[in-house]
């Protein structure tokens, strides 16, 4: 078991775009995952994506507190850990964004009554700062858009060419999940 979770930590994909998806002057930044890293979650990876990274754990499905189950559904709980002190309110919107997010792809309905956590710890931040920072969730197989958070002021037209980039960009990333998952997958 120990020999399999370190050959699970070892397997790591990557990818990075040469030309840029989004048009001239943009560029998707090189993301990277590892698999397997922790031995006490039921699921983990790392995630990065130029130089900001982020250790991701996940639970469950679990037993639920009386007071935060939900009869039909599994009770998703994102917490979201910054890189030095505690979480502040910038935190917690962002927690609150991710849970939407998820809730809207992972499958509660299998698990009624249980409780399913994801632990996101920030490693790096290398943010960018701009005038306007737009961020989109995509559907891979129907591309829909599943979230958008914006930050700053921007056009009509920005919005509609951030979308289109942010749709161009999604299937590079779902294109990399394929073959990091691919990869875990046949060396097992």
């Amino acid at each position: 078991m120990e020999e399999e979770m370190h050959t699970d930590a070892k397997i790591r994909a990557e990818t990075g775009t040469g030309s840029s998806p989004r048009g001239p002057g943009c560029s998707l930044r090189h993301f990277a995952c590892e698999q397997n890293l922790l031995s006490r979650p039921d699921g983990s990876a790392s995630f990065l994506q130029g130089d900001t990274s982020v250790l991701a754990g996940v639970y469950g499905p679990a037993e639920v507190k009386v007071s935060k189950e939900i009869f039909n559904k599994a009770t998703l709980e994102v917490i979201l850990r910054p890189k030095i002190g505690l979480p502040g309110v910038a935190e917690k919107s962002r927690e609150r964004l991710i849970r939407n997010t998820c809730e809207a792809v992972v499958l509660g309905t299998l698990h009624p009554r249980t409780s399913i956590t994801v632990v996101l710890q920030v490693v790096s931040d290398a943010g960018s700062e701009a005038r306007a920072v737009l961020t989109f969730a995509l559907d891979n197989v129907e591309q829909k858009l599943l979230m958008s958070s914006t930050k700053g002021l921007f056009s009509d037209a920005e919005l509609q060419q951030c979308l289109a980039a942010a749709q161009v960009a999604s299937q590079h990333v779902f294109r990399f999940y394929r073959e990091s998952l691919q990869r875990r997958y046949s060396k097992s």
